[in-house]
């Protein structure tokens, strides 16, 4: 589907921000905010999937490069 552009220490510090912040909605439901929590979707889907739209249209990667 997409080229992967995230290298594996970038994938996992996605994955727990996502993940903490989705948490966090859950720990404080009721906080004013509380629905900027759900954006830890979207480092936690980058993550997950191991390719970011934002990295593509820079031309950036953080994989190890191929000798």
């Amino acid at each position: 589907m997409f080229k992967t552009n995230e290298g594996t220490i970038d994938r996992v510090l996605r994955v727990i921000i996502g993940a903490a912040l989705i948490l966090g909605y859950f720990l404080n439901p009721d906080g004013a905010y509380s629905w900027l929590y759900w954006l830890g979707l979207i480092p936690l889907v980058t993550g997950l999937v191991g390719w970011c739209a934002i990295y593509s249209i820079f031309g950036m990667s953080t994989c190890k490069m191929k000798n």
